[in-house]
Parts: C-alpha cells; sequence; structure tokens
C-alpha cells in the first residue's frame, strides 16, 4: 500500500509540474520559453552541475536533507518536486518577505488562484477574471486571466524586494555571511533587482492583452544572457606619468558579482607595429576560508581575499607598460562562473564549459 502512495504522489507532483508549465504557456508563450533556459527553472542540484557538486559535498547530503531547497527547490519534498525547482507560481506567490540574521524567508500567499505583478499606471486594480457582454449580448469580451486572479497591489513587485527572500545574504553555522546583496537598491523604484536582471524587452507579455513589450523572465546574470548586464560595467583609458590606466566603472548597487565563487579577470592587449602582446591579467575576487585557506561555504568563517570591485565603484588600475602615439589597446573584462582554483576541489575540472571566460565588456582605445 506504501508503494502504492508513493507512485501516486510521484505521478501527480510530475503531472502538476507539467501541467503548470503548460497551462502558463497557453497565454505566457514567449516569457515561458525565457523562463525554462533560466537558472531559476534549473535551480535545484538536478539541473545545475555546479549546484550539485557544492551539494555532493555538503554534511547534509548524508543525512538525506536538502536544506538548499528554501531557495532553490522551495516547494520540493519529493524527488521530483525538487527536480522542478522554481516554478512560475513561485516567484508570483510571494506576498512579503520575512527578514532573518541568517537568511530570509518567502512569505507565499495562501490563496494559490492570486498571482502578483507589477504594471505602471495599474498599481492599485486587482482584476478577476468574468466575461462582459455589450449590445444584447451580441458583443463579447473578457477581463484578466480563466487561469489565475491578477493582484497589482504589492508593493514588493515594484522594487527589488520580491527578489530579497532568497537573493539578499546567507549565513553559516558560524554566523559568518557568504554572501551579501545591500537591500537599499533594491528599494528603489527607478533602478532594482527586476529592471536590471529582468530587462523590458520586445513582445507581448501574453496573449489575452497585447503588450509591446514584457520583463525578460530569462534572469540575465553569470550564467544566462550576461550580454545583458554588460552596460552596467564602463571601460576607460587614461594616459599616466609612467605607463597608463584602466578605469573599470561598475554601475551596479552590489559588487560586481557576488557570488563566491565568481572570478573577474581584467584582460589587455598592446598592439604595436602590427605585433600584439598580451599585458599583465589583472584578477578581481572575494574569496571565503578557513584558518587562512579556502573552504567550502559551510566551513568557512573568514573572508581571506576580496578584491572585487564593490558597487558604484571606479577601479584604477595601473598598468607600467611604455605606450606611444598610435599603440592600440584592446580591453576586456569577463569573468568564470567558477574560480579556476575551485574547479579541481569540486570535481569539476574536466567539465570544459566551466573553463570558459566569458567576456562581459569589450572596447579599444587608440594612443594619441
Amino acid at each position: 500500500m506504501k508503494k502504492i502512495l508513493v507512485f501516486i504522489a510521484i505521478v501527480s507532483s510530475l503531472m502538476f509540474a507539467k501541467s503548470e508549465m503548460e497551462t502558463c504557456k497557453k497565454c505566457h508563450p514567449i516569457i515561458v520559453e525565457e523562463f525554462q533556459n533560466s537558472m531559476h527553472k534549473k535551480s535545484s542540484f538536478y539541473d545545475d552541475e555546479i549546484h550539485s557538486a557544492v551539494w555532493d559535498k555538503h554534511p547534509s547530503k548524508e543525512k538525506g536533507d536538502y536544506s538548499c531547497a528554501k531557495c532553490h527547490a522551495p516547494h520540493g519534498k519529493t524527488e521530483e518536486e525538487i527536480k522542478k525547482g522554481i516554478s512560475c507560481s513561485t516567484c508570483h506567490t510571494i506576498q512579503n518577505i520575512e527578514h532573518h540574521a541568517q537568511s530570509n524567508s518567502n512569505i507565499y500567499s495562501k490563496d494559490p488562484k492570486t498571482f502578483f505583478s507589477a504594471e505602471k499606471g495599474r498599481e492599485t486594480q486587482k482584476v478577476t477574471y468574468k466575461q462582459e457582454s455589450s449590445f444584447f449580448g451580441m458583443n463579447k469580451t473578457t477581463v484578466g486571466s480563466p487561469y489565475h486572479d491578477i493582484d497589482y497591489t504589492n508593493e514588493n513587485f515594484y522594487t527589488g524586494q520580491v527578489c530579497m527572500g532568497c537573493h539578499s545574504h546567507r549565513q553559516n553555522s558560524h554566523e559568518f555571511t557568504l554572501c551579501k546583496i545591500d537591500e537599499d537598491g533594491a528599494k528603489d523604484k527607478g533602478q532594482n533587482c527586476i529592471t536590471c536582471h529582468m530587462p523590458k524587452i520586445d513582445g507581448s507579455a501574453t496573449t489575452i492583452r497585447k503588450s509591446k513589450n514584457h520583463s525578460f523572465h530569462g534572469f540575465a546574470g553569470a550564467r544566462h544572457k550576461p550580454q545583458m548586464l554588460s552596460e552596467y560595467i564602463e571601460l576607460d583609458f587614461k594616459k599616466a606619468a609612467s605607463g597608463f590606466n584602466i578605469i573599470v566603472k561598475n554601475k551596479a548597487p552590489h559588487d560586481l558579482l557576488t557570488h563566491p565563487l565568481r572570478a573577474i579577470e581584467l584582460r589587455v592587449n598592446l598592439t604595436r607595429d602590427g605585433k600584439t602582446t598580451a599585458l599583465k591579467t589583472n584578477s578581481f575576487i572575494k574569496a571565503i576560508g578557513h584558518d587562512g585557506k579556502p573552504s567550502m561555504p559551510w566551513l568557512a568563517n573568514a573572508i581571506i581575499v576580496d578584491t572585487m570591485i564593490k558597487a558604484n565603484e571606479k577601479r584604477v588600475v595601473d598598468y607600467n607598460d611604455t605606450i606611444h602615439s598610435g599603440d592600440k589597446l584592446e580591453v576586456q573584462i569577463g569573468y568564470y562562473v567558477v574560480n579556476p582554483g575551485a574547479l579541481k576541489q569540486l570535481n569539476l575540472d574536466e567539465k570544459k564549459e566551466l573553463k570558459k571566460f566569458t567576456i562581459l565588456k569589450q572596447k579599444y582605445f587608440t594612443v594619441e
């Protein structure tokens, strides 16, 4: 009997996961296509090989306690539910954010048929599906969605506060903060997490009511569509008394990259008389560890290196190389999703795609 109940539970969860996505796709085909390629959709250790590599070493794995599920698979209890990761309803039913020292928590609405959303000009509206008739029933129009009601009044969706349940900060058992984002930037209505990572792009948000654009649901970041974030970095060049400077301006309200596994590199190529020379590479990282050495997050109790470019910082990088009039400089700033030094520790050193250097911004200068 127990086996039958388990089988029914697995089948039900599979049907729910499929039916939710297929239902959403009927009215939001563009958004669902974007979401299916996002790291939100691939949030669990089943779909994210980096998360899986870290989880393989986590002490909670032996206990069968997927402690990361709070954000990576918030509705996950069974294997199939965990595989589902984050769904459309996960984010659109966040009613509020509960603040805690170790990490924040999402408070979900108890009404599964009401989804929260944001739209300029509709901040006071709640839309319930209904059919309206005119001209003695000859003309019929519908209002809202036949699948869910829409609540536009949740202020968290007009800022980045809706993201702060999972993306604000995280402490380990040593009360050491592994990662943190200043929530002041999330409170701004003009520029916040959503305006940067979910920018407006062409295409209607729904087939029911046409719009010129919609918020990108692929969630631009280090793992997906990073080019969308390139506008938040500026590169400049300036002659110096001895050599030259490259100026990197981070226009984001947080560290240029916030995850402690990431590594940024600034690369410069000098071309003179048709010959190109690679100059010194500068690296920017934030490494956490224990007893002065890099460690897994749950063991860390200190920051051992922090050269990461900070929020709104203008970092001036010195080069002592002599330059002449007519020289050309190719400047690149990019990153590794996993610091090359950590790949072997995570048993990921055979993954070629993780050894890839992704260029975030590139610019050319000619010396006068």
